[in-house]
């Protein structure tokens, strides 16, 4: 059988370019399934931030009369771990100070950013068709996000279009802009009505994707079956079950190079599920770096988060000082909306060496409050797949997490069942209150005080595969159904 051809196309790539997960995976997937002898390659546009580290490239090819498009090209070079790179070089739509999405000066999405990513769907439907001016042509185009939503559209007037596939990362975000702009983007007319990009009346990018993509995936199978309900189908749960057959869900996987407590650059000790001694020497640098006091005996929890309202950390903030008394410690590193930053610098400053809190990001202190915290607390109200519940297994640093999307898929709740098992690796509630989470916290601290509990319970958790080479066999298999080669 040949090798698959397959175009990924991505509005973000690390270490290119980061805002989200969709980055990781974007870095990690491609690699991981040419390893598999898939032969990907990623079209991501020429950001400052790509430019400045993609290294040597060669320019193969420029649009400069695409109707409603500014004039681009495409640059190729290959990513240090091998993957074939092609960015879309567009000055007037892509070199700008800032992230991706946003103006740093007045903190709102770029207004252009339906002709910005409009032209990202564009560039990979032209080489997803007979339009393709390279020498390699894919077998299949596979988008990600409402930033590739418009490549089945206008894939679907092409000639010579192969088939293409949308990953949902995040439901939520979707792209949705004010008709005219169907005009603005040469969009064919017909496109706009409900069995196309119109949503409310409004176009949608990700209604588009969803509506004219061969198949759809996300990024767990929970998750998968939750955006097809009402709570969390953000209006296009219609659309979802209609197309349930054509649904599937696939739980992403780590950089187990990156997140790795044997070798991580970024800890004072480094520990393994056989050598363990390193775990309580980081809990003691940690509780020194953050100013906690130094016990260790009292359970640490840790969160590395965005201080969101999805994210569920305001249940945290609300029961902390009630977990003071059981006794714990709380250590928590993230930004977000204001008045959750407020009210969790106010514990920290109303708690002196038991709550500590840094509002920022930083890369080590991460890495480092995976591995010296006992338990990571994620008590999500939705996650799609999530990240921190992966990194903190493989830390032995069991988590507390809400039963929800890739969550409910990663954790398996503790109770004398799964321990006897050997299947338990954290703590799930359902039904998202204080109380609830308060229990489950109470629930963990009781087999933290149980040593050989404690001990099978970390082991679970170290012991679970989270490479992505699973996850890439998962996408090559819904490439070879999609391109009938089963």
């Amino acid at each position: 059988m040949a090798n698959i051809k397959v175009l990924f196309v991505t509005s973000e790539m690390a270490p290119l370019i980061k805002t989200g997960g969709l980055a990781d995976v974007s870095g990690a997937l491609p690699a991981a399934l040419r390893e598999l002898n898939v032969d990907v390659r990623v079209l991501l546009p020429g950001y400052p931030q790509v430019m400045a580290k993609m290294g040597p490239s060669e320019v193969v090819a420029t649009f400069d009369n695409l109707p409603g498009f500014p004039p681009s090209r495409l640059l190729f070079t290959v990513m240090n771990n091998g993957v074939p790179l092609l960015v879309l070089d567009c000055p007037a739509l892509y070199r700008r100070d800032g992230g991706p999405y946003m103006d740093p000066v007045t903190g709102h999405d770029w207004i252009d950013n339906p002709i910005r990513f409009g032209l990202l769907s564009k560039i990979a439907a032209m080489l997803g068709s007979h339009d393709n001016p390279l020498s390699w042509h894919p077998d299949l185009v596979h988008g990600n996000d409402w930033q590739t939503g418009l490549t089945g559209v206008y894939l679907s007037e092409a000639a010579g279009a192969v088939p293409n596939i949308i990953t949902i990362h995040n439901l939520a975000f979707q792209g949705n802009f004010r008709p005219k702009k169907v005009e603005l983007l040469h969009l064919p007319e017909a496109c706009f009505n409900v069995n196309g990009v119109e949503l409310y009346g409004n176009m949608s990018f990700l209604k588009g994707g969803l509506y004219y993509a061969y198949h759809i995936t996300t990024v767990s199978p929970n998750y998968a079956q939750e955006i097809q309900g009402d709570e969390l189908g953000f209006g296009l749960q219609g659309l979802l079950r209609s197309r349930s057959e054509d649904v599937t869900g696939i739980l992403n996987g780590i950089d187990t190079d990156e997140w790795n407590p044997e070798t991580d650059r970024h800890l004072p000790s480094h520990f393994s599920v056989a050598r363990m001694a390193g775990k309580g020497q980081n809990k003691e640098a940690l509780q020194r770096r953050m100013g906690l006091e130094v016990n260790s005996d009292v359970p640490l929890l840790g969160v590395v988060s965005r201080l969101t309202h999805q994210k569920g950390l305001d249940l945290l903030l609300e029961i902390a000082p009630r977990l003071l008394e059981l006794p714990v410690q709380l250590v928590i590193l993230g930004s977000g909306e204001a008045s959750m930053q407020k009210i969790a610098s106010d514990l920290a400053q109303s708690y002196p060496g038991k709550i500590a809190v840094m509002i920022g990001f930083d890369e080590a202190l991460s890495h480092q409050i995976e591995a010296g915290i006992d338990m990571f607390v994620m008590p999500s109200r939705f996650e799609p797949c999530g990240l921190n519940q992966f990194y903190s297994q493989r830390y032995g640093t069991p988590p507390i997490v809400h039963r929800t999307g890739g969550l409910a898929d990663s954790v398996v709740d503790c109770n004398a069942d799964t321990l006897r098992d050997g299947t338990a690796s954290g703590f799930v509630f359902s039904g998202m209150t204080t109380e609830n989470l308060f229990a489950t916290i109470q629930r963990a601290i009781e087999v933290y005080r149980d040593e050989r509990k404690w001990k099978a319970l970390r082991k679970n958790c170290m012991s679970k595969d989270f490479t992505w080479q699973t996850s890439a066999k998962s996408y090559q298999s819904v490439y070879r159904k999609v391109l009938g080669r089963t």
